[in-house]
């Protein structure tokens, strides 16, 4: 029996013009008038999926890959970098990638960037602009701009315990808290709400969301994720472009 349902948002719920499609939207109000949740589990920070939000109002949200939680509009868990971890993680990506390399940081009610032009895909518009030069506010997660994984793991070194991961479609690197991550949140729901992972969901398409696919009971991947995703999946469906999470719920819980 499916009580919850966990999607990734990019490349998986969103289309890639970045929206919910109708279909998918009645999809999942459907399943919540069946008695399941539906929740997000997305890298993005709270402040960037509140239209989303709107119009899912979704039961659960795990943002941040894990490092904020929150159950029926209630903020359940947050994990971040204390203070001195976060700048040494700064100081470390600019000693390790150079002056100019690009940064983002996520607190829980904003993310800075230390550009002050956005970038392209509407991605950071809205940021704040730092340099980071002396920033000294929790992160919850912190993003730097290098396709380089041996890089990205100089800068993890900086602190103890950080969870650090490539984004497949972006010259980027995830820094967050080691316990900050899809499956790890998937571990707080099943300890807090007594919902077993056997009766989960889980939709994504890239390597943040492996850990939660194979947590989960069922950890479906999408037509268009990467390989590593696919490989260990249980089952595969269409692309995100062709509501592919919607398409899956019809078929298999719905029916």
């Amino acid at each position: 029996m499916t009580k919850l349902i966990l999607s990734d948002l990019d490349r998986t719920l969103l289309t890639t013009d970045k929206k919910i499609t109708e279909r998918t939207v009645k999809t999942l109000k459907k399943c919540q008038e069946n008695g399941i949740l539906v929740g997000f589990s997305t890298s993005r920070g709270l402040v960037r999926i509140r239209d989303f939000m709107e119009q899912v109002n979704p039961d659960v949200v795990i943002c941040n890959d894990g490092g904020v939680i929150l159950y029926k509009g209630e903020l359940v868990q947050q994990v971040v970098f204390d203070p001195s971890e976060t700048q040494a993680l700064l100081h470390k990506a600019y000693e390790v990638c150079g002056e100019n390399v690009g940064i983002t940081l996520d607190t829980l009610d904003k993310i800075f960037y230390n550009r002050k032009d956005p970038e392209s895909d509407n991605y950071l518009i809205g940021a704040d602009y730092s340099d980071f030069k002396n920033f000294h506010i929790p992160a919850i997660k912190i993003c730097v701009k290098t396709d380089d994984s041996s890089l990205a793991k100089k800068i993890s070194e900086a602190a103890q315990a950080v969870d650090c991961v490539k984004f497949s479609d972006i010259p980027w690197h995830k820094l967050s808290p080691e316990n900050a991550t899809k499956e790890k949140a998937v571990d707080f729901i099943n300890r807090t709400y007594n919902i077993s992972p056997d009766e989960m969901i889980a939709f994504g398409d890239d390597y943040n969301d492996m850990g939660m696919l194979k947590k989960c009971g069922t950890g479906v991947a999408m037509a268009n994720a990467i390989d590593e995703i696919k490989e260990i999946a249980d089952e595969i469906t269409l692309s995100n472009d062709e509501d592919g999470v919607a398409v899956y719920l019809e078929k298999k819980v719905l029916a």
